[in-house]
């Protein structure tokens, strides 16, 4: 299957979703839609996201963001259903909460925190649109208070009468982030968002760094395939991509991203890794 070039990214593929939100402008945007009130001003912290192949769709990519009153955000694209969303929300609560409290800080101290996943299907299979979850008591139904939530995103929803006409645009464009799309909504946010999409698309440098990432992973394609032999080939192929992204994700939450491009043509090097983390 031929790849897409990177103009032809939409913001479900990996590569573009994780690129734009690295942006503090698209993020706020984006983070002021989905949950319905004014954000001043957000820094993203990007140590997780690490931009890989757009057909890489199982990959953590999350973005970490928090705003001026430091209450954190974590969002994440999924393009495949794995039925672990509800065990990845409770780690990545976790990853907030450590980050939210600091030596000798009450605990009243901690911050809001929220889980945010944009799914293009349905994660619970009831055909909303907005899956939101917080912790409550099952006896009375009294929420616990703990500032936490988890919100899940559905673009294949169908009940967009309890929707806003704002997520029911952004949702499709998320599918489909193109010129047609952007124009069929008057939401001022979502076309902000496309201006930046479209400039983001016409960066070199990002385009430049699309095509390396691509020639790595046809690089490890090709070394599965050889590996494989006539017959298994699929099998090699998907498992050799799965060890390679594995890699590149750790490399990248370690600090050592220079690794990533060096491994490509040092086989020594490459084996080394894979043996030092484990692969």
């Amino acid at each position: 299957m031929a790849r897409k070039k990177f103009e032809q990214l939409n913001l479900k593929d990996a590569f573009l979703f994780s690129a734009a939100l690295e942006d503090p402008e698209t993020c706020r945007l984006i983070l002021e839609l989905f949950l319905g009130y004014p954000i001043a001003k957000i820094t993203v912290h990007a140590e997780h996201s690490i931009l890989l192949s757009s057909d890489f769709k199982s990959v953590r990519l999350d973005i970490y963001a928090s705003d001026e009153l430091a209450v954190g955000y974590n969002m994440e694209m999924q393009n495949e259903k794995e039925n672990n969303l509800p065990m990845r929300s409770r780690y990545y609560q976790s990853e907030l909460d450590i980050a939210a409290l600091k030596p000798g800080e009450d605990y009243n101290d901690m911050k809001p925190g929220y889980i945010i996943f944009i799914c293009t299907f349905d994660p619970f299979g009831k055909g909303l649109y907005k899956y939101t979850f917080e912790n409550r008591c099952l006896e009375t139904d009294m929420p616990l208070g703990d500032k936490t939530m988890k919100i899940f995103f559905n673009t294949k929803g169908i009940n967009p009468d309890e929707v806003s006409e704002e997520l029911l645009a952004f949702l499709a464009y998320v599918e489909d982030s193109t010129d047609s799309c952007a124009e069929k909504t008057q939401s001022e946010t979502v076309h902000k968002i496309h201006n930046r999409i479209k400039e983001l698309k016409r960066n070199r440098e990002m385009g430049a760094k699309f095509m390396l990432l691509e020639e790595l992973i046809k690089n490890a394609e090709k070394k599965a395939e050889k590996k494989a032999g006539a017959e298994g080939i699929s099998k090699g192929r998907r498992e050799e991509q799965n060890r390679y992204s594995g890699l590149i994700l750790q490399l990248a939450k370690d600090g050592r991203s220079d690794l990533i491009v060096k491994a490509a043509s040092d086989t020594h090097l490459l084996n080394a890794l894979y043996e030092e983390y484990k692969l």
